[in-house]
């Protein structure tokens, strides 16, 4: 939206639509839930009771106490009110230097975006703690060549530093200060940090909270067995390690819906846990991961054998042909594959970490994927020999190869 690519109502489900399926939609915050009484109560004064309730209320944009961030120009990147608050102050102000302080992926996106849709208008400068840019998902030795396709384009990408304090002048922003001592301009500053639950409501509720949200069970039910919650707000297991994560990501919000809908209906499906699958697109390059990264794996106590494998989007023979990479974690203890990282530059490759996440569900071994076959066409995948799954499992096999 903030590019100008779409409207703030076409990322949003109209409330005609769930009219339309039998669903009354009323407009109003809720204040108060009395879950001895089965009562909502809301800002406008209305009461409505409830057999069942789902809590659905989401996150919130971490900002973290830095001084000047009240300045104006200062913005957060999370919902739509963000996204046409970007938007005004680009039309009211025209600012021309950019800063993004970290470097995940919703960073990467709205600052490719931005540079796409008006080429040469801005300055960029992305500021990220860690040593490389979209440290979740891709490990240093797969995120370099991401860091040097982005500042072919113009970005500048400032690692292992931090943001220690937005200097304004006027009441706006007017740059940044590092903890390097470096001094950046800057017109306009966009934080993606990270994000909070919104648990005040579930709180007030008395419901059992986790570390990383609400507590639920495997069947979207908190500790209150009336009550049902899903999506950021609610504490998730990693499917790998069975150890309780935030896991905030679309995905997982879509399917605990659906599923709490179907224990609502009678069904007894369980959250298998989480991968914490995504992707994103900057300009022509996509990224994509799957699992736990290497270093990931290694805090979480794996000793880990991987393998890095480049292919190609075609068969070598036909024109158009585009590089990729696949990097693939495996646990050398059971020599189950545990993760998967991919960067390409063209899309169709990258839709493979999916197949990967579904080795991962599989509890398939290095051994496994050595006789993997993917569909072949010349037009749409490299020659079978070049098939990176089971090529990167046989670089793993020789690293396993025993005594």
């Amino acid at each position: 939206m903030v590019a100008g690519l779409a409207t703030g109502m076409s990322i949003v489900v109209p409330d005609k639509k769930l009219e339309d399926a039998g669903i009354n939609v009323f407009v109003a915050e809720v204040t108060k839930v009395d879950a001895e009484k089965k009562k909502v109560l809301v800002s406008d004064g209305r009461e409505f009771n409830y057999d069942k309730l789902f809590l659905s209320t989401g996150s919130s944009s971490f900002i973290p106490p830095i001084e000047g961030k009240e300045l104006k120009g200062v913005m957060a990147l999370r919902g739509l009110p963000d996204a046409e608050k970007i938007k005004a102050f680009i039309a009211e102000n025209n600012p021309g230097k950019l800063i993004f302080i970290g470097a995940g992926f919703i960073t990467m996106e709205i600052a490719s975006l931005l540079a796409a849709a008006r080429p040469d208008a801005y300055d960029i400068t992305v500021i990220e703690l860690f040593n490389r840019p979209l440290p979740l998902m891709l490990d240093k030795d797969m995120a370099d060549p991401v860091q040097e396709y982005l500042e072919g384009k113009g970005f500048k990408i400032l690692t292992g530093d931090k943001v220690e304090k937005i200097v304004g002048k006027e009441g706006a922003v007017a740059g940044v200060e590092l903890g390097s001592g470096k001094k950046i301009d800057a017109d306009m500053v966009f934080m993606n940090v990270g994000v909070r639950p919104n648990i005040e409501l579930a709180k007030d509720i008395g419901l059992e909270m986790g570390k990383f949200g609400i507590k639920v069970n495997k069947f979207q039910e908190t500790s209150d067995p009336d009550i049902l919650a899903g999506g950021d707000c609610v504490e998730k297991v990693n499917f790998i390690t069975r150890k309780p994560t935030a896991g905030r990501l679309r995905g997982p919000a879509v399917m605990q819906g659906r599923l709490a809908a179907k224990r609502l209906a009678g069904y007894d499906i369980e959250f298998p846990g989480v991968l914490n699958a995504g992707g994103c697109q900057i300009f022509d390059l996509v990224v994509s991961s799957t699992g736990f990264t290497e270093e990931e794996a290694t805090k979480e106590g794996f000793e880990t054998v991987c393998a890095t494998v480049d292919s190609r989007s075609k068969h070598g023979m036909i024109p158009g042909m585009k590089p990729w990479r696949i990097k693939l974690v495996f646990d050398k203890k059971t020599e189950k594959i545990i993760g998967g990282q991919i960067v390409s530059h063209s899309v169709p490759p990258v839709r493979e970490i999916d197949a990967v996440s579904a080795l991962i569900l599989g509890g398939k071994t290095v051994s496994d994927l050595t006789t993997f076959t993917n569909a072949c066409n010349p037009d749409i995948s490299a020659e079978p020999s070049m098939e990176p799954i089971p090529v990167a499992a046989e670089a793993a096999l020789q690293k396993l190869k025993r005594p």
